[in-house]
């Protein structure tokens, strides 16, 4: 199981590593890449595998172990050139078997439930929709949207390989334990 923190800061990174997230993305939406890349500098440092968000020429210039692709995004074919793992982005079984067929390590499946750190996010899909996609691709599935440590659990029983916390990235060691549970 993973516990992958998507983060827009060093200190959040930090505190996501310390509370048992093994993967930290980097999401700085719609900033230049320069910038992405001044501030995740110091995100090589961190114990766990770094992914940069949306930015395949930031991923690139910091040495990222990965870059995640929204479904629209383009640099799929340079990240995977580049060596870098990829990650795409999924609310459906089509958008998942697409991901996987991209030549994505992984699949972020969701949002499982509404959540409002993205409030224009596709309709949840709930349990059954990430167990269906899980069922369906061949590689790992994290589960996102609206992710705590009430819920995570459920959605690994529903098959994903780990989960994915945004708002609760703070309080990853509460996820964290609530996964070590099960």
């Amino acid at each position: 199981m993973r516990l992958h923190a998507i983060v827009s800061d060093l200190e959040t990174a930090k505190a996501a590593v310390e509370g048992g997230a093994t993967v930290v993305q980097l999401r700085l939406k719609g900033a230049p890449t320069e910038q992405v890349v001044a501030a995740g500098a110091a995100f090589r440092d961190l114990p766990a595998t770094f992914v940069v968000n949306d930015d395949v020429q930031a991923a690139i210039a910091l040495a990222a172990d990965g870059l995640h692709l929204g479904r629209d995004d383009p640099g799929a074919e340079t990240a995977l050139a580049a060596g870098l793992m990829l990650g795409t982005s999924a609310s459906n079984v089509e958008e998942a078997r697409e991901g996987e067929a991209l030549g994505a390590s992984y699949v972020g499946a969701g949002p499982v439930w509404e959540t409002p750190t993205k409030p224009d996010a596709d309709p949840a899909i709930g349990l059954a929709g990430l167990r269906e996609i899980c069922d369906t691709v061949s590689i790992p599935v994290i589960a996102i949207g609206g992710i705590d440590a009430g819920n995570a659990r459920e959605c690994i029983e529903a098959g994903a390989y780990g989960v994915a916390v945004v708002r609760a990235a703070i309080d990853a060691r509460a996820v964290s334990e609530a996964l070590a549970a099960r």
